[in-house]
């Protein structure tokens, strides 16, 4: 598995570069999932971080490359070291008064949300049929804090040099489930438990464990898992396919148990591994399958968060709530709360949070930054470092031009446009049956048409009007070879 890699490439390596630098060898790696090239495989580094979403565990499968190994020292220049510690210290500063990024996280970690989004209503609950688990606080950030944390792993758990610290590291003692490593956190708490039914904390804590040491997403497993389960009450999955496992919701040793057989593609674990949409397809209830552009949905119902549903449906990269955290301004109130039920204005405040965010990322900046930090905050990092001259409005273009050539990418890859700038059909059309959200759907077309506009987009494509605005008119040319231009 991954952790058994990881060790053995560091001992073999620390005899060349010496036993007291072996810590500065770092290694990522797949586990058996990419090698039998699960669809939702990932990458994994340090033992339990992940380059989740997308399969790149089975890219790397696929090409037969197990493990890069990579040790160094030297440290990156600094244009202006003088200017980067006066906006490193304002931004220190920042990060202490936000009660986000100084109290919640470095206490509770990520799984401090548990309690509040389920209080919110939208929970997603058994395949998202509902928004509220009545046991979400038996898998709680305080939960776990109180029970099952390791605090002083815990702060070998921490990633270097972070003024956060929202790491975790858990024992779990209880017989069939022992087991040890990072986490857990929220986004897998929820999918091993709220999705699947699940509120027992050791069998929720084992299934994450073990997406890490087999080399899973976490989010996709435990997404899949709750389909099947659903697929399975309804009578669509012969019962001589599951091998005699119990498949009903909040059954702990059987959701263990399908990780393992995912990882191996062993039995139902063969379809398991093929991801939400393929599954349900492949069992005649494609509706049931909760995704965005293939991609299994994360832990948000966005019928009770209306701009985190317009982020959901036009995100590049599938079902993401990475894109554009909406959820921050719609739930939590940073940097100010919006209406979540409202509409109207959603769509500037996405496509403002999605330039945001590409920029964040091209940084390589940890997202729960953006909890205290913004655009202004940036800049003055990137000026400092890269030894550039240019204002917030300068880099949200540059994040506005990313986002446009990510979306013309997956234009020539697959045809991107409107007909994939989409929800599920429960989101769409169920209302939430019960909570502070009872009634409500996601109202998707009400703003879409103010966010194409706003992008200078029609039907989800961009105009060449609007990439020569970016400076792209290759791409431009390029669409309108294939033809998949929009007048």
């Amino acid at each position: 598995d991954t952790h058994a890699v990881t060790d053995a490439i560091v001992e073999e390596l620390s005899t060349e570069v010496g036993k007291s630098e072996a810590k500065e060898i770092k290694v990522a790696c797949i586990g058996p999932a990419g090698e039998n090239l699960a669809r939702i495989a990932c990458i994994i580094n340090d033992k339990s971080r992940a380059a989740g979403r997308g399969g790149h565990g089975a890219v790397w499968g696929s090409k037969k490359v197990k493990a890069i190994a990579v040790y160094g020292k030297e440290k990156p220049k600094i244009a202006n070291q003088e200017k980067f510690t006066e906006v490193a210290k304002e931004a220190m500063k920042k990060v202490r008064e936000s009660p986000v990024t100084s109290e919640a996280l470095p206490k509770y970690g990520t799984a401090v949300l548990v309690n509040i989004i389920n209080n919110a209503g939208i929970y997603p609950t058994r395949n998202f049929r509902t928004g509220f688990f009545p046991e979400a606080g038996a898998t709680s950030g305080e939960t776990i804090a109180a029970t099952i944390l390791d605090w002083e792993e815990q702060k070998k758990e921490i990633c270097w040099g972070c003024p956060i610290g929202c790491a975790r590291y858990s024992r779990i003692s209880k017989p069939p489930f022992t087991g040890e490593g990072g986490g857990p956190e929220y986004e897998t708490v929820w999918s091993f438990g709220a999705q699947t039914g699940t509120s027992d904390l050791a069998a929720v804590s084992k299934a994450h464990f073990l997406t890490n040491e087999l080399g899973l997403d976490a989010i996709s497993m435990g997404h899949v898992i709750g389909t099947l389960m659903e697929l399975v009450e309804l009578g669509k999955v012969p019962k001589d396919l599951l091998r005699g496992l119990k498949v009903e919701w909040g059954n702990g040793e059987t959701l263990v148990e399908l990780v393992w057989r995912t990882a191996y593609r062993s039995g139902i674990g063969c379809d398991l591994a093929e991801g939400a949409k393929r599954l349900a397809e492949k069992y005649g209830a494609p509706e049931l399958a909760m995704v965005v552009r293939g991609q299994e949905l994360p832990a948000y119902d966005p019928r009770g968060a209306q701009g985190h549903g317009l982020a959901y449906a036009t995100s590049n990269r599938g079902g993401c709530h990475l894109r554009a955290y909406l959820i921050s301004p719609e739930i939590l109130g940073v940097p100010k709360l919006v209406d979540r039920f409202e509409t109207k204005g959603k769509g500037p405040l996405v496509k403002h949070f999605q330039d945001v965010f590409a920029v964040v990322d091209s940084l390589v900046v940890c997202k729960f930054d953006t909890f205290a930090l913004w655009t202004e905050d940036f800049t003055g990092f990137l000026n400092a470092i890269v030894g550039w001259d240019v204002t917030p409005k300068e880099v949200e273009t540059i994040g506005e031009r990313i986002y446009n050539a990510e979306r013309v990418f997956n234009i020539l890859s697959f045809g991107d446009g409107e007909e994939y700038d989409t929800l599920p059909k429960r989101l769409l059309e169920e209302p939430m049956p019960e909570g502070p959200v009872k009634g409500h759907v996601v109202r998707l077309g009400e703003m879409l048409k103010e966010y194409y506009e706003v992008r200078g987009w029609v039907k989800g494509r961009p105009t060449r009007a609007k990439l020569e605005e970016l400076g792209l008119k290759w791409l431009a040319d390029r669409l309108e070879e294939e033809g998949l231009l929009p007048s």
